[in-house]
């Protein structure tokens, strides 16, 4: 069992879920009756366990706060996060425990099909949530939409909050509230392209944002901050150091680097310099189950 703490250096709140990862030759897959395919392959996890069990082997102390079924893809969530030593508090939620199907090509491009499962009146109760924020340097929400409903109390405890609004394109509706009340956003280039910084810079102006991160693949991550230029500024990706696997879990890696170098104290570069660390080293085995030290991150 893993022990309770006292303090919580990160609260994560949302995303757990089981992924099922099959390999395909290219992206977009042929249209066929059938595909022949290797072994396919599940792991539990998903981004908010990502960066719960990431931080967590960074030695930060994590609790994971989410709501997922009382099934077998359930246990596998817990089991898999008991293993990573992380504090894990699920509510039992009737809808069970979200999957998503990931088709992975050769070089590690992923494209993910999400089980969207949670009913639009899924909530955490404030008494089960408010006892573990109140204990934290740090909170990150996933973009559950449950966890929105947490956004007042957080800020009422002036707790710093991150989010990671994925690809987002800056347009739809269910991103935009945590993009314009989280602390430090982060969001894949992915959609966006050349329209990245036209939307960092409406995060920081309209929001509550003072560091922005726009990650862009093997082209490295762009950071912008209020005390910064308009400009982003760009940080080179690393060279991953085994061959590329599976991209599976790297922005997630990314979020945990960036934060263990925000939580010690360090400049927003740096921060992103050792998330590209992270993030390079996740690709280098399947399923999200590369997860770095901090020897390693450090000693990079």
């Amino acid at each position: 069992m893993v022990q309770q703490q006292t303090e919580y250096d990160v609260v994560v709140v949302g995303g757990s879920g089981v992924d099922t990862i099959v390999r395909v030759d290219a992206l977009p897959v042929p249209l066929a009756d059938s595909v022949m395919v290797g072994p396919i392959r599940e792991w539990p996890g998903q981004t908010g366990g990502n960066v719960a069990l990431g931080a967590r082997a960074l030695g930060l102390e994590v609790a994971f706060l989410d709501c997922i079924g009382d099934d077998w893809t359930g246990t596998q969530v817990r089991e898999r996060l008991a293993g990573g030593g992380v504090e894990f508090h699920p509510v039992i939620s009737p809808a069970g425990t979200r999957r998503a199907v990931n088709l992975v090509d050769a070089t590690g491009r992923r494209m993910s099909f999400y089980d969207a499962r949670d009913p639009e009146d899924l909530r955490m109760p404030r008494d089960f949530y408010l006892p573990r924020l109140r204990r934290a340097r740090h909170v990150h929400l996933s973009i559950t939409n449950f966890t929105r409903f947490l956004f007042d109390d957080i800020e009422e405890l002036g707790v710093p909050v991150s989010t990671d609004l994925h690809d987002w394109d800056g347009l739809s509706d269910h991103q935009r509230e945590f993009a314009l009340r989280s602390d430090l956003v982060f969001f894949s280039a992915a959609k966006t392209g050349e329209r990245a910084p036209a939307l960092m810079r409406r995060i920081l102006s309209e929001g509550r944002a003072t560091t922005v991160v726009a990650t862009a693949g093997a082209e490295g991550s762009y950071l912008l901050t209020r005390e910064g230029g308009e400009d982003p500024v760009h940080v080179p990706a690393t060279v991953p150091p085994a061959p590329v696997v599976d991209s599976n879990g790297a922005g997630d890696a990314f979020v945990t680097g960036f934060l263990y170098g925000r939580l010690d104290g360090r400049e927003p570069v740096e921060c992103a310099r050792l998330g590209a660390v992270a993030g390079a080293h996740a690709c280098t085995a399947p399923g999200s189950t590369a997860m770095i030290g901090r020897a390693e991150l450090l000693g990079s």
